[in-house]
């Protein structure tokens, strides 16, 4: 198979470019017939001027809780779904909730060509560990490696002991999942006296992959590259190799048109400045018109040594809102409000992320009266889905936030 996914990665830039604002107003024509909240939406405004990025950025960015909103009030999806291309396909829940498609055809997210840059092949045989109940992850990875050929052992979360059995016996020469898990099955084989030396190489999504947790999984022979992606969108940017070794950044997905623009605006920022990740796609049954991902990031204004032509950015730079990625999972500030409102006596709390070993970790602190920690811990699962400690206190800064990562991305 060829170092590229396909020709497209390695077009002329502005072939691309023309390629994609060519085909632009008509596709926004056709949604704005066929779905209600595009036609309310694009109301009053010419579609065939909508040809370039100046003309595409006088349209209004939309953001998750405007999203949220339209699904609630005309659920599931707000009326900006073509629910007639749906057939045979699958519905997901993402927290907040936030309803998601999966659209029709093969690797409906995009992942494939991610899956390849990091040297995924035909018949690999990949382990895949991420939730594949509720919200899309596990689909999404799933349907990608099976339209390069791969072959899936859909692993989940969880049952560790089991997924090291499953490992070694098949011989998985892959993983996929989230970046800290794979460190989870490799400490659980050791433990267990198991070999997964056969684990050569890994793409991992759902959460940072530090520096030190690359290096420590290059020491083990494993290459791992990373993947930048979304529910509502799949696959955005992915990293690449050059002789061998990943390259600065991540190449933007083929058939989306990404810009970076001021947090809490509509304006796209200069290039090489930070900014909200703001995404355009082509999916006819989800189609999303200047998506605000609520991910900040920059462009990286040269060239990629790995020879794909599509802009680069420079990853995943932290939340434009205080919105935060635990564990794969994302927690939101109105759950931590939801958990004030739901707790008898709890006047004020902040959820603290950090890093412990190598692993994600929260802390909830909490102030108020008779306060139970046990029942705060249990309230906090239910809430956020994810496990956390509690600290009780006198007082919480008054700095406006309600989630403070302080999760360091440079080590």
């Amino acid at each position: 198979m060829s170092e590229y996914f396909d020709e497209l990665e390695t077009r002329n830039p502005e072939q691309r470019e023309n390629d994609l604002f060519n085909d632009l107003p008509q596709f926004l024509s056709r949604i704005k017939a066929k779905l209600p909240a595009w036609e309310t939406r694009f109301s009053g405004i010419d579609i065939s001027k909508i040809n370039s990025r100046e003309e595409l950025a006088k349209l209004p960015v939309m953001r998750k809780p405007e999203l949220m909103e339209a699904q609630a009030v005309h659920p599931p999806f707000g009326d900006f779904v073509d629910t007639s291309l749906l057939a045979g396909n699958r519905i997901f829940m993402s927290p907040g909730p936030v309803w998601e498609p999966q659209a029709p055809g093969v690797d409906p997210w995009q992942t494939a060509r991610a899956f390849h840059a990091a040297g995924f092949r035909k018949n690999d045989i990949v382990h895949c560990s991420i939730g594949f109940s509720m919200t899309p992850g596990g689909a999404m990875l799933d349907e990608g490696i099976r339209a390069l050929g791969g072959i899936v052992y859909p692993a989940g979360v969880g049952n560790t002991e089991a997924q090291v059995e499953a490992a070694g016996i098949l011989k998985a020469v892959a993983y996929a999942g989230t970046p800290d898990y794979l460190q989870t099955l490799l400490n659980k084989a050791e433990e267990m006296g198991k070999d997964l030396s056969s684990i050569k190489r890994a793409f991992v999504s759902g959460g940072a992959l530090f520096p030190s947790m690359r290096q420590a999984y290059n020491d083990r022979g494993i290459q791992v590259l990373q993947g930048y992606a979304t529910a509502d969108i799949g696959a955005i940017a992915y990293e690449t190799l050059h002789e061998g070794k990943p390259c600065d950044g991540m190449i933007i997905n083929e058939n989306l048109i990404v810009e970076i623009v001021r947090p809490g605006t509509d304006d796209p920022v200069k290039a090489g400045e930070v900014g909200e990740v703001v995404v355009t796609t082509f999916n006819k049954a989800y189609p999303l018109v200047r998506f605000g991902t609520g991910d900040m990031s920059a462009v990286i204004e040269e060239a990629s040594p790995c020879g794909r032509t599509n802009m680069r950015i420079k990853g995943w730079m932290g939340r434009a809102d205080q919105r935060t990625k635990i564990k794969g999972m994302f927690v939101d500030p109105k759950q931590i409000n939801e958990l004030v409102n739901a707790v008898d006596g709890l006047e004020r709390a902040k959820l603290i992320v950090t890093r412990q070993e190598n692993k994600d970790a929260m802390v909830l602190q909490a102030v108020g009266q008779g306060l139970n920690a046990d029942t705060l811990k249990q309230q906090l699962a239910n809430i956020a889905k994810l496990n956390g400690s509690i600290e009780i206190v006198e007082s919480i800064p008054n700095d406006g936030k309600v989630i403070d990562d302080q999760r360091d991305y440079t080590a």
